[in-house]
């Protein structure tokens, strides 16, 4: 699965100098160089993030850079795309997990210096603190670069591809929330998509502020067009989104389907590939759901844009979600949520209202959660799913890319128009 990217959205700071007077030098263009440890082909959150920053910035003018890791074995190489040019490192394959590399720091450290040389950017900004992001960070501070520094992750995401007891995976999260506090302590700025991330960062990694920045989201890239024409599903459907991994708990979803009302007919379509698929695949034919339970994998970004059209309900049952992407997508195409009561999401919600939250890791609570929903009418779902879409309309990804853009030219603060 590839979380769709809309369009560049129209500026919306520039302004026309009034008659009469000289039009004023347009601003410098900035040479960007973009730290992720995850980057398309990658898919998760982070790396769709600074996908649509490289490209919006591409769009602004910018020159863009990205430094990420090699996807497969082989040395350092460079590659043109559309909206930047990619440096990728030599990597090496997580034993633990489908997709990420590793880079090794003896190996990373002095070709990100080298880069940084080469290259000498304008301003870092840095997607998290392993690997490439710590490389970027330490090159950037050894050479006076302004560096703005963004966290899209919890320390204790990593605990299920850790083959580690309890005891010692705490020891590691608690290692990992202090070295993010040294490490992006270094930069001007630090951001991270949610107010109660920014609190959660302060409170472990001894920040003194961190900006909330959300994500952004074009909403009007996921409203149905005046000629779309939608296949719908012949019965109710929930959509669920997203990486098939264990902290996103959608066995969780598939046994609260299970439990829903036979004659609600509720179905399930699950979009997205990841390390659980196959137990995941098990489990619907064990619970005898193959008829109801339709898993669709890896979709392109058209596709991905009419599942959440095509669909009634979204779910998202994860626990471990700092803004959740895909919940706001799915809230821009109209759909009502069911979320889990964790982290972020329940600032997605307003209950009644535009969804419902329940208890993390509760099937059964979610199941009633969902026939609530499918009980009623179609015009109060829609209804609700209009809200959806004006809470989703508070994360302008204008508006977050503005702020980006201020950040890198200097600004030391955005008065953040995040609202929850």
């Amino acid at each position: 699965m590839v979380n769709a990217v809309p369009p560049e959205a129209p500026r919306e700071d520039v302004a026309e100098n009034p008659p009469g007077e000289p039009a004023e030098k347009p601003p410098a263009k900035l040479r960007i160089l973009i730290a992720a440890d995850t980057y398309p082909p990658d898919v998760n959150g982070a790396a769709v993030f600074s996908h649509r920053l490289a490209k919006n910035m591409a769009a602004r003018g910018h020159e863009v850079h990205i430094a990420a890791a090699r996807t497969s074995r082989g040395p350092d190489l460079v590659e043109e795309t559309e909206e930047a040019t990619v440096h990728r490192f030599r990597s090496f394959k997580a034993p633990t997990h489908e997709y990420i590399r590793l880079c090794l720091p003896w190996l990373v450290e002095p070709a990100m210096g080298r880069l940084m040389d080469e290259l000498q950017p304008d301003v870092v900004h840095a997607q998290c603190h392993y690997m490439i992001g710590k490389a970027a960070i330490d090159a950037a501070a050894e050479r006076g670069l302004r560096t703005i520094a963004t966290n899209h992750f919890m320390p204790e995401n990593l605990d299920p591809f850790l083959p580690f007891p309890g005891w010692f995976r705490r020891i590691v999260a608690k290692n990992s929330w202090r070295d993010m506090g040294r490490l992006m302590g270094k930069a001007a700025v630090v951001t991270t998509p949610t107010p109660l991330a920014a609190q959660t960062m302060m409170e472990r990694a001894g920040f003194e502020k961190v900006l909330p920045l959300s994500n952004g989201i074009d909403v009007e890239y996921y409203r149905q067009r005046p000629d779309e024409v939608l296949n719908l599903p012949e019965r109710p459907t929930v959509l669920f989104v997203g990486r098939l991994a264990v902290e996103k708990n959608v066995d969780v979803l598939i046994e609260a389907i299970g439990k829903t009302d036979p004659a609600l007919g509720i179905g399930l379509d699950i979009v997205g590939d990841g390390e659980q698929r196959d137990r995941l695949a098990a489990q619907i034919q064990e619970l005898g759901l193959g008829d109801r339970v339709r898993m669709r994998g890896h979709v392109g970004e058209d596709a991905l844009r009419r599942a959440y059209l095509e669909a009634d309900v979204f779910c998202q049952p994860g626990t471990a979600e700092l803004q959740s992407l895909v919940s706001l997508e799915a809230m821009s195409s109209g759909l009502p949520v069911v979320l889990a009561d964790a982290l972020a999401l329940p600032h997605l919600v307003e209950e009644g209202v535009n969804g419902y939250l329940f208890e993390p890791g509760n099937s059964a609570h979610l199941a009633a959660r969902l026939e609530q929903l499918f009980a009623t009418g179609p015009e109060q779902r829609t209804a609700m799913g209009e809200r959806s879409r004006e809470r989703a309309g508070r994360h302008s990804l204008n508006t977050t890319m503005n702020a980006f853009e201020k950040l890198y030219r200097g600004a030391d603060w955005i008065e953040s128009r995040y609202t929850p």
